[in-house]
């Protein structure tokens, strides 16, 4: 294997455990909005925001030079 593929390989699971978070904060949202609790509606939006930036971060990871 080369440092390339391993590179790609973490890209590809950090962007699917982005995408996890993503999915699952915006349930949490949806969940919130309906019982209008307004500390996990904050909570669900940070758990969005955050998977979004673990996602960038995954895609950015491959600029890295060796």
């Amino acid at each position: 294997m080369t440092i390339q593929t391993i590179l790609s390989l973490i890209k590809t699971f950090v962007t699917v455990g982005g995408g996890l978070w993503l999915v699952w904060g915006a349930i949490v949202m949806g969940l919130a909005l309906r019982d209008h609790q307004g500390p996990q509606i904050q909570s669900g939006i940070w758990q969005v925001v955050g998977g979004g930036l673990i996602i960038a971060a995954a895609q950015l990871f491959l600029n890295i030079q060796v």
